[in-house]
């Protein structure tokens, strides 16, 4: 029985090529960075730094924490730098959402699962600071009231695909993983809450298939995402 509907974003509820959305980004964020006099080199090398180390976050600091003190270690931080980010991620990043795809389907399919009485999470990979999750939920026409739970770097300790990161939200909300459903894209990071006993189904407008294996998952479109719920609950 399905009581649970975690959401992947990226790739997910916003359809796009991963790789162009990362050189996009990239490439916005070091423009922004030099024109505030900074080195927009050190920048990038600090941010995948961070990124790597929330990924091997132990689980004893928030993802948060352990960004900014990577972050620090590379590209130290004046006053004002963390805000000059976060209006970065309000502003110019916007402009991002231009090689992204949109989906009809995305938030009409959120809304009826709720309408269904099941409960709704944002579970996309939780690197990016809230600022920078909303907006991309946005960009799919949804609002963060929308879901029980939106998972960023803030609220979280691990990142996927750790069955932490999943058992963190299922203990955060009091729910059974057996009884959750995790519908992403990406064959390796959305199906790391198997190992809880969860079922995964994948979108595959975006597919990211690192194994070849996609005629033994569970598969399709919105449309089909929606049947299967409604003979799993």
């Amino acid at each position: 029985m399905i009581k649970n509907v975690f959401f992947d974003l990226d790739g997910t509820l916003v359809p796009m090529d991963m790789k162009v959305f990362v050189e996009e980004y990239i490439r916005l964020l070091s423009a922004y960075w030099a024109g505030r006099g900074k080195d927009p080199e050190a920048l990038v090398k600090a941010l995948w730094d961070g990124i790597g180390r929330m990924h091997g976050n132990d689980g004893t600091r928030t993802n948060q924490e352990v960004f900014w003190e990577a972050f620090e270690a590379i590209c130290p931080v004046e006053p004002g730098d963390r805000e000059a980010l976060d209006e970065f991620y309000r502003g110019d990043f916007q402009l991002v959402r231009k090689v992204c795809g949109f989906s009809d389907m995305a938030a009409p399919a959120v809304r009826e699962l709720r309408a269904m009485g099941l409960r709704v999470v944002l579970a996309t990979n939780p690197v990016f600071p809230r600022e920078a999750t909303l907006s991309r939920l946005r960009w799919a026409g949804l609002e963060p009231e929308e879901f029980e739970l939106v998972t960023t770097y803030e609220n979280s300790r691990f990142c996927k695909p750790d069955p932490r990161y999943y058992n963190e939200i299922c203990q955060k909300l009091g729910m059974d993983p057996k009884e959750t459903l995790m519908v992403g894209n990406d064959t390796s990071d959305d199906t790391g809450g198997e190992a809880l006993g969860m079922r995964t189904y994948f979108l595959t407008h975006s597919l990211i298939d690192r194994y070849g294996d996609m005629d033994s998952r569970l598969h399709g479109d919105f449309t089909g995402l929606l049947t299967y719920i409604k003979t799993e609950i």
